[in-house]
């Protein structure tokens, strides 16, 4: 244990010098100049209640650079700081590793808390009301209900992550926790709530690590002058250039088919005769669901109908379609509302209650959709083919910065915000922030760049196919497919083949299946029915095996060592620009009087470009080889943009 007594002052080097305190706890310790600077500048930014943009280079240490100077400052300033991460990956990094590591070495001096949405915990109150009427309520095996019963009783954390087996939503959202259905203080179960348990852990806690979507849900809420947190006074967002991401969920709309049939089946469904209103005497009730279900058919074959006449893009008009849903949602909701004044049973009152609150929700989605309600949005409606055919209707903000800037940095004196991936391009230092910056609504702050510490110079070599044609040139995928054969062979597998659409990753999976079997190299496929989690396992179980992967697999994963030793980019990760949002903010920024390509979609692409690149090293042992074949990396004058955001390597044009 070291005696980590809280001074007037940062002094980095007590802490991260080759002989300083966490050498002392940790013998393979290496000492990093960009991690002393970077935990420097998170210091001062609390200090002097100003905003910092750190991006740290892999292999730098940002978690302990900024853990370190939260700690101390949360201790001198007796405040609470919280650290949000995008990635499930990293928050058990910082939850399970490096914050009990710094609680062992530093005594113990601070505590820590991991924070849950409210949806993840166990309600004993509706556990107990759903043992009590599961007859009527579910169609799924009632078995996994009664494990649920028997977990409960002796789960000291109460969420999700705590079960052994997955529950189904049904019966999931049935007995979960939730702000409007809770009697608090009233409920005979309140001084065993799992839920408020974990909230007085977070109300004693220094430090709190929550998520993307909780800190956002959060900070909407606190515009309402409410919350799901405790008070906190700085925050630090890592991987924080998924921030504009999670906003556009925030601050849009998204009304699915599916939505819709789990509300209502969740009443009463019909096939099954199962329900919160089964075995009981609300027929008026039944039959407004029926209504409900019928007309949304009718509303949402409509909408496929719109999508398939192929009217542009998906992008929608005010009542693109008439709305024959909004009006008997409003009938069933008002006979629950009654239904709930009426009943004599506090459990079934609030259950109803519930509904009639997801109705509302429902309600009011459609008919803001439908109106464009909100003018800074863009609205359109898009189909998933999964198992079967989901109809969406979306909206997101054309330009998030403001509503970020409202709820995040005018709120709080100190933003940290770090990641591999701020900076785009070639541009002077003080404006390699800019694009990042502007998206986001970040305005007056402090900017630190930090390179990688690891030797790009001998551990990587970037392949460059000049000669390709442009990915689309109907001649690209057989051409690039060949190339995928010989870096495939170069490496014997242990390869990302990173692809910026599921068409062409389908195309090319096709075109390559044979081969990959001849070889006797395994082929892993994102969207074949695997989840991401057991791709990944399975493609670090063992080296030699490919994987082709699109968004979610440029970024957020780490297979450090043999198994990855080739990443192969198809194509320049540009933004689809007849995607509706993206051309919404396109015209935009075109109306801006800006040339969109150079002030959006390039940066935008850049650092998408750094994230995958960044998949190959994650360690100072780890070598291998990127390969590009897109040859407008070289062919394009906007291509060099590209190379000179990423760490210096050593780069071969393929003859």
């Amino acid at each position: 244990m070291i005696d980590f007594v809280v001074q007037d002052d940062f002094d980095a080097e007590r802490i991260f010098a080759s002989a300083g305190v966490l050498a002392a706890g940790f013998p393979a310790y290496e000492e990093r100049d960009q991690q002393k600077q970077m935990a420097s500048a998170v210091y001062d930014a609390f200090k002097n209640h100003s905003h910092l943009a750190v991006e740290a280079g892999t292999g730098i240490g940002k978690s302990f650079a900024y853990l370190i100077p939260a700690i101390e400052t949360a201790k001198q300033q007796k405040c609470r700081i919280l650290i949000s991460t995008y990635t499930i990956t990293l928050q058990e990094q910082l939850i399970n590793k490096d914050i009990p590591f710094l609680a062992r070495l530093l005594d113990n001096c601070f505590t820590a808390a991991l924070a849950k949405g409210r949806n993840n915990f166990v309600c004993l109150r509706r556990l107990e009301f759903a043992v009590r009427k599961q007859q009527g309520l579910f169609d799924s095996d009632t078995a996994q209900l009664s494990r649920l019963n028997n977990w409960a009783k002796q789960t000291k954390d109460g969420s999700l992550s705590d079960i052994a087996f997955s529950p189904s939503l049904q019966i999931w959202h049935s007995v979960m926790s939730e702000h409007g259905n809770c009697k608090s203080r009233k409920c005979p179960h309140f001084n065993k709530c799992l839920y408020w348990r974990s909230r007085r852990r977070l109300e004693t806690a220094d430090i709190i690590v929550a998520n993307h979507a909780l800190l956002f849900s959060d900070l909407v809420l606190r515009q309402q002058g409410v919350s799901l947190l405790p008070d906190y006074r700085f925050v630090i967002i890592d991987e924080a250039h998924n921030i504009e991401h999670v906003a556009e969920e925030h601050f849009g709309l998204n009304i699915s088919d599916r939505r819709v049939s789990f509300i209502l089946n969740g009443l009463y469904n019909y096939r099954t005769k199962k329900g919160f209103l089964a075995n009981t005497e609300y027929n008026q009730a039944v039959e407004l669901v029926k209504s409900c279900q019928e007309s949304g058919a009718d509303f949402f074959k409509t909408v496929d109908r719109w999508i398939e006449s192929g009217k542009g893009n998906g992008r929608t008009k005010p009542g693109f379609v008439s709305d024959c849903l909004s009006e008997p949602v409003k009938k069933l909701r008002l006979n629950l509302s009654k239904l709930a004044g009426q009943s004599t049973d506090a459990d079934e009152q609030f259950e109803l209650l519930r509904f009639t609150e997801l109705l509302s929700g429902l309600e009011t989605d459609l008919k803001n959709f439908l109106s464009h309600q909100d003018k800074g949005c863009v609205h359109w409606v898009e189909s998933e083919k999964n198992k079967r055919k989901t109809i969406i209707l979306r909206s997101a903000p054309i330009d998030p910065a403001e509503n970020i800037k409202k709820c995040l940095f005018d709120e709080f004196k100190s933003v940290i915000l770090t990641s591999a991936t701020l900076c785009a391009g070639s541009a002077q230092d003080g404006q390699k922030f800019n694009y990042f910056a502007e998206r986001i609504g970040l305005e007056k702050f402090s900017k630190l760049k930090l390179g990688s510490p690891f030797d790009y110079q001998r551990q990587v070599t970037m392949y460059i196919e000049p000669d390709l044609p442009e990915p689309n040139n109907p001649a690209f995928a057989d051409a690039a497919v060949e190339k995928i054969k010989k870096y495939i062979k170069q490496t014997n597998g242990s390869a990302f083949v990173l692809f910026t659409s599921y068409q062409m990753l389908e195309q090319f999976a096709e075109l390559l299946a044979d081969w990959f079997r001849e070889n006797n190299i395994e082929l892993l496929v994102q969207g074949s029915g695997q989840d991401r989690a057991e791709l990944l396992r399975r493609f670090k179980a063992a080296p030699g095996r490919v994987l082709f992967g699109t968004d979610s697999f440029w970024q957020g994963v780490d297979v450090p060592g043999a198994a990855l030793s080739n990443v192969i980019i198809v194509k320049l990760p540009f933004a689809v620009p007849t995607h509706p949002l993206t051309q919404g903010r396109i015209e935009d920024i075109r109306a801006k009087g800006q040339n969109p390509f150079f002030s959006y979609q390039l940066p935008a692409a850049i650092i998408k470009f750094k994230q995958g690149f960044g998949r190959l090293i994650r360690s100072k042992t780890d070598t291998g080889i990127v390969v590009i074949l897109d040859s407008r990396i070289l062919n394009k004058n906007y291509g060099r943009e590209f190379i000179a955001a990423i760490e210096k390597c050593r780069i071969e044009i393929a003859g």
